[in-house]
């Protein structure tokens, strides 16, 4: 009943049935949603956390039912992790963070450069890096590249990195929920006075404006304005913890609303704070993690203004991460002004490389179906002693002639030929050496005798006998083999033929109402689970992102095209509130021409 990938129904259950052609009169049919209810929700598999681990002081076999993972010499225990807590067992959640890779990867290429950066050390107040925050200029930064992120940073104004810190805690289903985000942001511009649930709260909330966002803060909530005792401070924290319980969040709720009636809080006091506390159950930040997170957040934020090559690279080398393609990431670093040199056999690691202060170079394991140890060997090879001819390239690197194909057109083969259509050819013509020489080729195509003669000389055998690719078939060429191109944005192709598109750049001047058209390559989709029903999406032309909401009905009406197209032409009304530009949707179609072909989008719930 409900659709595949990330974008379920928003129909009711009865709506679901219908569309699915169910006949709801069948005798069976209250027994089947019966059925339906009594498992709905319930695991459908055994799950095995990544990063789990337990300890205790002897063996696990004497305290914990063992088996063997699929994995060779990995044992899962057979309770969950809740039960493994309860027992008393010291459980450690590992968590793997692609962005520390990058950091380390950036800082490490900083000093082979001579540029060295300590994290540790780098200055909590730059005004640059605060200033791109501020932008939400923030594609690539730790946590705060999201859509709903960029929408609530140039209205946080990040000064300072507690600021930051609020920013990556906020932006969570729980703080949503409990329509915790807006209050704080109207009181940190002064357009809401700042107050309290009780006064008694005031030393609790006041550094976040009296309003609730940490994990730490719910609890102490709970001991003042319940009495909570520590033991029952913890339990409280259990129930707002990742396993989120409904049933042991109504237990502990219950008892809260208890006994703070007993204290004498009064009834609004009461279920302000339950809601909140409720609401914080919903992927709620602990203040120690939004911390942790920040410094993330900060140091990313810092090298992409301050080494831009090596955090681009880095970030390019440590894919696939966060919300954004690769395609994405290099027309980003582009807009910064960074130089993206392209694939090339002669100069191309297997990773990205960094030429000099403001060039990096794209690395050989972004070319589809070209093997690792393949492009090792180049990379070796190379650096051993150059390559001087194809013919030697070929002699040293035992590539497949798939491989050889891709490289040469999407022009990493230029260093030997003066094309790509050239170097295609002469990959072609190691294939069938009798068949595709030039002077055979021409002469099968010359008809006359005289031309025949002339086309058999010297000049033939040394002219490709191709024209070279245009830019749009090179555009295309770099898509079909890499997914990205270092060339053109494919929307800056057919920009002259349309006129009454609106640029991304340019949407920022759009007047609050204004009805307008906007067209890229979709990025990113995205339905959350508190959007009720809306879907975000994400376009990029040759200068930026642009962001259209989507309303359930008319999600229903074009899903399809939503889904499944790469190119869209979206009209509607502009939002324009505090330089966030959001494009209230009306119709939506796809955007088709014979030039288009770009990359894949990131979805996301």
């Amino acid at each position: 009943l409900f659709a595949s990938g990330d974008f379920p129904h928003t129909l009711e259950l009865e709506s679901q049935i219908e569309q699915a052609g169910l006949p709801k009169n069948h005798p069976r049919m209250p027994a089947f949603i019966r059925l339906y209810h009594a498992i709905y929700g319930l695991p459908r598999h055994l799950g095995q956390h990544s990063g789990g681990m337990i300890i205790c002081q002897n063996k696990l076999s004497s305290f914990v039912p063992l088996e063997n993972a699929s994995m060779s010499g990995r044992v899962v225990a057979q309770w969950d992790k809740d039960d493994c807590e309860d027992l008393g067992i010291v459980k450690v959640d590992l968590l793997g963070l692609g962005m520390m890779s990058v950091m380390q990867d950036a800082l490490e290429l900083c000093r082979e450069r001579g540029r060295p950066l300590d994290l540790a050390h780098i200055p909590k107040d730059d005004p640059a890096t605060f200033e791109i925050m501020q932008r939400a200029d923030t594609i690539g930064v730790f946590q705060i590249e999201s859509r709903a992120q960029m929408a609530t940073l140039p209205r946080m104004k990040p000064e300072c990195f507690y600021d930051v810190v609020i920013e990556v805690a906020i932006i969570r289903p729980g703080p949503i929920q409990g329509d915790m985000v807006h209050p704080y942001l109207a009181r940190r511009v002064g357009k809401e006075p700042i107050t309290y649930y009780d006064e008694r709260l005031k030393p609790v909330l006041e550094r976040t404006l009296g309003v609730p966002l940490f994990q730490e803060q719910m609890l102490k909530i709970a001991m003042v304005m319940a009495d909570f005792s520590g033991d029952e401070a913890e339990e409280l924290r259990r129930a707002l913890s990742f396993h989120r319980s409904e049933e042991q969040m109504n237990k502990v709720s219950v008892k809260l609303r208890a006994a703070m009636e007993r204290k004498g809080v009064a009834p609004d006091k009461i279920e302000k704070i339950i809601q909140s506390i409720s609401s914080f159950a919903l992927y709620g930040f602990p203040e120690s993690h939004a911390i942790s997170f920040a410094i993330l957040a900060y140091g990313s934020a810092y090298l992409k203004v301050h080494r831009a090559p090596e955090f681009y690279a880095s970030l390019l080398n440590n894919q696939p991460m966060g919300f954004y393609t690769p395609a994405t990431i290099v027309k980003d670093a582009q807009r910064h002004g960074v130089k993206v040199k392209p694939v090339c056999v002669m100069n191309s690691d297997w990773r990205c490389t960094i030429v000099d202060d403001n060039t990096f170079r794209l690395g050989l394991y972004l070319v589809n179906g070209l093997r690792q140890e393949h492009g090792e060997q180049i990379e070796h090879e190379r650096k051993d002693r150059g390559f001087q001819s194809l013919d030697d390239f070929k002699r040293r690197v035992p590539l497949s002639k798939d491989e050889l194909r891709i490289l040469a057109e999407l022009g990493a083969l230029n260093c030997f030929s003066e094309h790509r259509r050239a170097a295609m050819w002469e990959v072609e013509g190691t294939t069938h050496d009798d068949l595709l020489t030039p002077s055979r080729v021409v002469a099968a195509f010359v008809s006359n005798a005289e031309s025949q003669t002339q086309a058999l000389g010297t000049s033939a055998s040394t002219t490709p006998p191709l024209a070279p690719m245009t830019l749009p078939e090179r555009v295309r060429a770099d898509y079909d083999t890499m997914n990205l191109t270092t060339g053109p944005h494919p929307m800056k192709l057919l920009r002259e033929s349309l006129p009454n598109i609106w640029r991304a750049i340019d949407l920022v001047h759009a007047r609050h109402g204004l009805i307008v058209q906007i067209a890229g390559n979709v990025i990113c989709r995205q339905r959350p689970g508190t959007a009720k029903g809306f879907v975000f999406i994400s376009l990029e032309d040759e200068t930026g992102v642009s962001n259209a909401i989507v309303d359930p009905d008319l999600f229903e009406d074009v899903r399809l095209v939503i889904t499944e197209e790469a190119f869209l032409l979206i009209e509607g009304e502009v939002q324009n509130s505090d330089n966030v530009v959001l494009i209230k949707a009306r119709q939506i179609r796809a955007l088709a021409h014979e030039q288009l072909i770009g990359s894949e989008s990131h979805d996301f719930r």
